[in-house]
This record gives structure tokens, sequence and C-alpha cells, in this order.
């Protein structure tokens, strides 16, 4: 069974669904592992709450991102963690953190990538017009939410949408699709040829 490590910055909603669909016994794969980079985020709650070890560790006293990052892979090294699951870790990845785990480190973005990078996915979508949007499960690389894409669920713009409302639609698709993904990780079901996916079958 796969070891998971979850890095999260707020509520943890992705990471609520992803305990349910192990709990469900849709997930071939255990979470061990919650770090947050914010003391009061709600995923270290919920990590504790199931007996699963959360850790804050706090960036401030760290040189720069790379120091930080070593930090936590040293954490993810004690619990040889097999995949690394971000859910709304706010803090870009460097280098030696993303080759040390390649096409291990799973985000999902609320937005079909390439379109909308950025931490205003939902927002940017709404403002431009389009009327389909989404959400866009992906390996992570050492850019900004341009890694080889695993999974996409798409969700229309409704004319009175805001982005509050468009925003919690398009959570309900990450949280079927994220377990997804993150199961045919588990399964050695994802293959990566250059920038893309295929699911095996």
């Amino acid at each position: 069974m796969k070891r998971i490590a979850v890095l999260a910055s707020g509520k943890g909603s992705n990471l609520e669904a992803i305990f349910q669909a192990a709990e469900r016994g849709e997930l071939e794969g255990r979470v061990v592992l919650v770090i947050s980079d914010r003391q009061e985020a709600g995923a270290l709650e919920r990590a504790r709450q199931r007996g699963v070890k959360a850790l804050y560790i706090d960036p401030r006293p760290f040189a720069g991102r790379v120091e930080y990052d070593r930090a936590i892979m040293k954490e993810l090294e004690k619990e040889a963690v097999d995949l690394v699951v971000l859910a709304g870790f706010m803090r870009l990845l460097s280098k030696e953190f993303v080759d040390a785990y390649p096409h291990r480190i799973m985000n999902i973005h609320p937005a079909l990538l390439p379109s909308f990078p950025g931490t205003e996915g939902v927002k940017d979508a709404l403002e431009y017009g389009v009327k389909v949007t989404g959400c866009t499960v992906h390996f992570v690389d050492e850019g900004m939410d341009t890694g080889p894409i695993i999974l996409q669920g798409a969700v229309e713009i409704k004319d009175d949408d805001t982005v509050e409302t468009l925003h919690q639609r398009i959570q309900e698709v990450e949280h079927r699709l994220y377990p997804r993904a993150i199961n045919l990780f588990c399964q050695n079901k994802i293959k990566v040829e250059g920038r893309r996916c295929f699911i095996l079958e």
C-alpha cells in the first residue's frame, strides 16, 4: 500500500475528501503524514482527529525556500513516503524538491489547465467570460501549474455565478477527482511520456 503525505495550508477540504475515499475503501494508499506551513491550518486538525501524524513547520526560521523544502523532505524520508499530495499548499516547491520526487508530487488546480494558472484560477476564468471551467489534477514540475495533466473535470459557468458559488461547484468536482487520481497512482496505472499522462487499464 502506497504511503502518502499531504502538504496543506488551509482548512483541508481536499484532504477530508481523500480521508473519506480511503475510509470507503476507494484508495489503495494511506495518508501517513500531513504537513502545513500554517500553525492554525484546519488540515492539521483533520489529520490529528484520525490519528495521522500532523506537523507544523514554520517557514520563518529558514534562510529560503530550498532550506525550508529540505526540512519537509527530511520528514517525508522518515515516513518513507511514495506520493506527495498538495492540497491547498500555498508555496512553490524548489527544483531540489521536485527533482527528489519526479512524477510523485500531485497538485489540484481550480481551472482547466493550461488556462488560468496561478492563485486566482476561479476568478480569472469568471472574469474572462469562458462558459466552461473546472479543475485539473497534475504532476508538479518547476513551473506554476505546468506539470503533466493526469485528470480534468469540467464545470459549466452560470450567468449568475460569483467567484464563491463557482468555486464551491468546482470543489465538489475536486473532491471526486483528486482521490481518483491518487488511487490511479497507488495502482501504478499512470504512465508519463513527455507532457502526456496515459491511464493504464
